[in-house]
């Protein structure tokens, strides 16, 4: 679309939620109304443009995004992705053309692209499970950081001049963020208005509207403030399992009856999940490898029958202080610092001498005298992970270590050269440094791409209100006691929730949105997963030392442990190369 002067031309992917308010203020700023041509959001984003500039727009915009504006007067071209890195998008220099997509299969159709693996990358798909920002698969192929602009000039391009990202917002930090000091139930109040206007903003759309509901805080949080705002029963989905592990149907199925939505659930089979593994490759465009991404695309496909555009939970964790490690890892230094180094090491020794699989029969048998929550899910292998983090010697390895597959990744793949060391934690808390840790990494490289290639896959658009950037800004400027209090996570979050949500609804050990991987390895995936393991293959493919891997496979085989984390990530590499041959 063309900007009304015909200046700007731009191509876009996302979704602008306060576009109506941005075009009343362009209204108000001319002495006659705008000659709108329509109704969407990119006819106002093209008008905002010519009136405050690309970058000051950029900064005025709510909502997620991916865009190429060409400006016809300077002969530039300007990319842009949204704060958080809800759309993806990527870019490089191939042979003398610059290349821009927001998918690699749109690159690699271009006749002049040079589709060469990075093995660094690689090695950090082995070490992540994704290929984080600003790396792609692809050698010379980047992906843009979220909330960053990048421009080209043409003649700079000709005569050999490299661009590089600018930020046009950053994630603030505990020491940057600032608010007045707030009682706790003016914090809740604060948050409550500020996600009853993200949320309302977000339901406005011309297509059937639902939203996730796993039953879990966040989904829950989202939902009940839906049917708060809308005069009709919300449409929410969840799918089930029938392994009682990993089924968290029932949680939603009851927070939906207790909410009046117009519920959705389908209990799918092991059939069902392994017949999504063929297309990953193809739904993800580049190797990704956590193993939800198959719950992901099945809850997305269900939803989809009914509704185009689906609101999402996602990013509460990183935000108001979700994951396990937050709690766990500053207990854990706080006590292991004071302990001389050999001796730490020794006790991990002492317990990684039992297998996972021991500790866990050993778990088993204390259950009769163990209250219900204080039990953990596969505590044999968060023992040998807690082993693991009590051989390092900083904060930083010690996350560093929780949040990696294979510790080794640089030696598995050949040719990778080794990482840069995580920046030390510093002066920072160790909790509010790991969650803004997974804020710039985890959360848009894994769990946002995670959702958005699943769902685009079948054509449904997803939101996630915790994204809106005021609500990430409030979030950072919140002292840790009302994210983490008293051994309960996300605490403002659930005190929120309780005005909507009685507490025995939702306060249950976290469960994850996983499946029984390990065992489908062990059983239907075996043969699938033995031939793109087999060493032959391995060494004459030369992307990866055959030894290590095979090793690896051999044991998970034999039941000596669980190491799906460390062989999704080779096996999803395969199988993406294997499309590759085949297109």
């Amino acid at each position: 679309m063309a900007s009304p002067t015909g200046r700007y031309v731009i191509v876009f992917n996302g979704e602008i939620y306060n576009f109506q308010a941005l075009r009343k203020a362009l209204d108000s700023a001319q002495q006659n109304p705008l000659p709108w041509r329509g109704h969407s959001d990119t006819e106002v984003m093209l008008a905002a443009f010519e009136h405050w500039g690309i970058i000051d727009t950029l900064r005025r915009l709510v909502g997620m995004f991916a865009l190429a504006v060409w400006d016809r007067t300077r002969e530039t071209l300007t990319l842009a992705r949204d704060r958080i890195g809800e759309k993806p998008l990527y870019y490089g220099l191939q042979k003398g053309a610059l290349l821009f997509a927001s998918e690699l299969q749109a690159l690699d159709a271009h006749p002049g692209f040079d589709a060469h693996v990075s093995r660094d990358s690689l090695a950090l798909l082995l070490k992540y499970a994704y290929v984080p920002s600003p790396h792609s698969i692809y050698e010379g192929i980047h992906k843009l950081p979220a909330g960053t602009w990048i421009e080209f000039d043409r003649a700079a391009l000709a005569s050999g001049t490299k661009a590089t990202p600018q930020a046009y917002w950053e994630l603030p930090s505990a020491h940057t963020a600032s608010t007045p000091s707030l009682s706790d139930a003016e914090a809740i109040d604060q948050l409550h208005e500020l996600m009853r206007t993200t949320i309302s903003e977000q339901m406005v759309a011309d297509v059937p509207l639902g939203a996730f509901l796993s039953g879990g805080i966040d989904s829950t949080l989202i939902v009940s403030l839906m049917q708060s705002l809308s005069p009709q029963q919300v449409k929410t989905y969840t799918i089930g399992f029938d392994d009682p592990g990993y089924n968290e149907a029932e949680h939603a199925k009851a927070v939906a009856r207790h909410l009046g939505t117009d519920h959705t659930e389908l209990y799918v089979s092991g059939a069902d999940a392994l017949s999504v593994v063929p297309k990953l490759p193809e739904i993800y465009g580049e190797p990704f490898a956590d193993s939800s991404q198959i719950p992901t695309y099945l809850v997305s496909q269900l939803a989809r029958s009914q509704v185009t555009v689906s609101l999402s939970g996602d990013a509460g964790d990183e935000l108001f202080g979700g994951y396990n490690r937050y709690q766990f890892l500053p207990n854990v230094w706080s006590k292991l610092s004071r302990i001389p180094g050999p001796a730490r090491k020794l006790v991990a020794r002492m317990i990684e001498s039992a297998s996972p699989n021991r500790w866990d029969s050993i778990a088993n048998g204390l259950n009769p005298i163990i209250p219900a929550g204080l039990r953990v899910r596969l505590p044999g292998e968060k023992l040998h992970k807690l082993a693991s983090v009590m051989r390092h010697d900083s904060p930083s390895q010690m996350y560093n270590r929780v949040v990696s597959q294979w510790q080794n990744a640089t030696d598995v793949v050949i040719g990778a050269r080794a990482f840069p060391e995580l920046a030390a934690v510093g002066d920072s808390d160790f909790a509010s440094w790991m969650m803004r840790q997974d804020t710039q990494t985890y959360l848009p490289d894994d769990i946002l791409a995670k959702v958005d290639r699943a769902a685009m896959a079948v054509s449904l658009e997803t939101r996630v209100p915790f994204l809106d950037h005021r609500i990430v800004e409030f979030a950072s400027a919140l002292p840790m006691s009302l994210k983490i209090r008293n051994g309960s996570t996300k605490w403002i979050l659930r005190q929120l929730l309780y005005r909507y949500v009685p507490r025995e609804l939702i306060e249950r050990p976290k469960m994850g949105f996983g499946i029984p991987l390990h065992e489908w390895l062990r059983g239907p995936l075996r043969d699938w997963a033995e031939s793109l393991l087999d060493p032959q293959r391995l060494a004459s493919e030369g992307y990866f030392v055959p030894g290590p891997v095979r090793a690896v496979w051999e044991r998970h085989l034999r039941g000596q442990g669980n190491y799906q984390h460390q062989l999704w990530p080779v096996l999803m590499f395969q199988a993406w190369l294997d499309r590759k041959r085949t297109i």
